[in-house]
């Protein structure tokens, strides 16, 4: 009886550990860690990395699904001209020695899922100032590296078990919790009937009326209504209303599709809590994706858009639901708002 009640207690306590998942964004001197509702975490060295970036990312759970890679420049801004990397990798000026067999290798990318490859890697710079290159720029700064894992460890809950990369134990690595379940937002209606042009017409003079009897401070030159069916009886209403130097504030409501008209504001609340605190997210340079049927926000940190916060909103009959927050505080133009950490994820 003793063990049965241990047993259902430890059952228990790994339920109330997996449901307790939160997202969470964190650095660590020149490492950025990033972890979401799914407890997949990935990790990347920032600061003045002159464009060569090491990428560690590993899900939740007792399995090893694991990714690491090497970019001098990302998918889109490689140097066409310098020469390949791997050959000229140090570590602390000594040359890193790879087993090319377990990594998928272009001049200026390297890459592997191989877990004890990626184990043997972070042995040898685990005590290492930093990554460079031999006759060229890129320096990947390895301070607060392990800090960085020993973060992703506890996040998820690896502290003590084999499967650990700091701080190891003999705990099985079934001791480790799974990824939380994913949670579902569904579209209600893929389909919603297309507007007549006369029903158009009005829902465009009513966001007209909306938009004049606002508090809006952007030119009223530069002030748009955007109208969008989401359902046979309702569409989605946006306003432009406030502008900075790159980003626009919209307001939004989800309005009758049919006279009288009846309206609501929308106000999106995160389902979590971000580094700022606030979990109301103001709607942003934002639109509507008819393709997938969500509503979109992008906050861009800066002009050239390499940080911010992004988000998609899916219509569930009665609101908008999130259904993925990205964000990246690190402005060093190393990826588009396409490519930022994740947060949050759905289905």
């Amino acid at each position: 009886m003793c063990y049965r009640m241990k047993s259902l207690f430890l059952f228990c306590l790994l339920l109330a550990s997996t449901a307790m998942a939160a997202p969470a964004q964190k650095s660590f001197s020149d490492w950025q860690v990033t972890c979401n509702n799914q407890n997949f975490c990935s990790a990347r060295n920032t600061g003045l990395h002159q464009g060569l970036v090491m990428t560690l990312a590993r899900s939740a759970g007792a399995h090893t699904d694991v990714n690491l890679r090497i970019d001098l420049g990302n998918l889109d801004t490689a140097e066409i001209k310098a020469p390949p990397i791997a050959p000229r990798l140090l570590v602390d000026g000594e040359p890193l020695e790879l087993d090319k067999t377990k990594w998928r290798e272009t001049p200026h990318h390297l890459i592997t899922d191989d877990a004890d490859t990626i184990k043997v890697l972070l042995e040898k710079i685990g005590d290492a100032d930093a990554i460079t290159l031999v006759k060229g720029q890129g320096n990947i700064s390895l301070a607060g590296l392990k800090a960085a894992l020993l973060f992703i460890d506890s996040q998820q809950k690896r502290v003590g078990s084999e499967t650990a990369w700091i701080k190891k134990g003999d705990d099985p690595p079934l001791s480790v919790p799974p990824a939380p379940a994913l949670k579902e937002v569904t579209i209600t209606n893929p389909t919603p009937t297309p507007f007549a042009q006369d029903e158009l017409n009005d829902l465009l003079d009513y966001g007209s009326w909306r938009m004049n009897n606002s508090q809006c401070s952007l030119d009223p030159m530069r002030r748009e209504v955007r109208i969008f069916a989401i359902s046979d009886d309702k569409a989605l209403m946006l306003v432009s209303c406030e502008a900075g130097a790159y980003n626009v504030v919209d307001l939004a409501w989800i309005v009758s599709r049919k006279k009288p008209f009846a309206s609501r504001q929308i106000r999106l609340k995160l389902p979590f809590a971000p580094a700022s605190g606030n979990n109301d997210l103001e709607l942003m340079n934002a639109g509507y994706d008819e393709t997938n049927k969500e509503l979109t926000t992008l906050a861009k940190g800066r002009g050239v858009g390499d940080c911010g916060v992004s988000s998609r909103w899916r219509f569930d009959g009665q609101r908008f639901r999130l259904v993925r927050y990205a964000e990246e505080p690190t402005c060093d133009g190393w990826h588009g708002s396409g490519a930022w950490p994740t947060l949050w994820v759905t289905k």
